[in-house]
């Protein structure tokens, strides 16, 4: 889900001022902020219609829902980054996901200590976003190198993902799971040091780019921490 960033070659251009970096970063962070209220809206229909549970019973047309609704999206987004239809396309993204999210939160919330569990994946999660924002800052490297690989990392934990929806491997999905933090990690800080850098000069683009990172962070620490920590009533 990360071929729409647009790979910057070689050094980051300078031809970005500081001023116009930092209204980009400060817009990437407003929007990212304001993602999460349709995100919240999209989890809670589909845990209050009971979304949640048809995505359960049906793993196999979720996915490709999933899949189709998510690059639609994503494709339309990028289409309309340039202007104001491209803000209310990518809210509408981050309902759909929040939509998407409700089958793994309902999983998590059916726990005796979901809710604890949902407010630590909430708070690693940020942890992970501070720890490599101040690495973005720091670390003086051109990372955009890294995107292909990472990019092809992302590839086959998506065809691992699909492929265990028949398998049901519970040591394929723990792996799975944990490389997916790993690597959504590493998007995380190529993402925000090419935006504080001055590679990127869309806050469109950059949200979009930034809340698939977090997104997926969140989803498989959460993931892990109802496999490991969860406890039945």
């Amino acid at each position: 889900m990360s071929d729409y960033r647009n790979t910057v070659p070689g050094r980051f251009t300078q031809t970005a001022s500081v001023t116009q970096r930092n209204q980009v970063l400060r817009n990437t962070y407003w929007l990212l902020a304001l993602s999460l209220i349709p995100t919240v809206i999209g989890a809670a229909v589909g845990l209050y219609t009971g979304i949640n549970q048809v995505m359960a019973a049906s793993p196999g047309l979720t996915a490709i829902v999933f899949l189709a609704g998510a690059f639609g999206l994503m494709f339309a987004i990028e289409k309309n980054k340039n202007n104001s239809a491209g803000v209310g396309l990518l809210l509408l993204f981050t309902f759909f996901m929040g939509v998407m999210l409700s089958r793994m939160l309902g999983f998590v919330l059916g726990m005796g200590n979901g809710a604890q569990l949902v407010m630590v994946a909430f708070g690693g999660t940020a942890a992970v976003f501070g720890t490599m924002a101040t690495l973005a800052s720091s670390i003086k490297r051109d990372l955009s190198g890294m995107q292909k690989w990472l990019f092809m990392g992302v590839v086959v934990l998506i065809v691992a993902a699909l492929a265990n929806i028949f398998l049901q491997l519970p040591a394929l999905m723990l792996t799975v799971s944990v490389l997916a933090i790993v690597i959504f990690s590493a998007f995380l800080l190529v993402d925000l040091q090419r935006v504080i850098n001055g590679g990127e000069t869309n806050y469109i683009s950059a949200t979009l780019a930034i809340y698939l990172d977090l997104y997926n962070i969140f989803v498989n620490l959460l993931a892990l921490l109802g496999i490991f920590g969860g406890s039945r009533e």
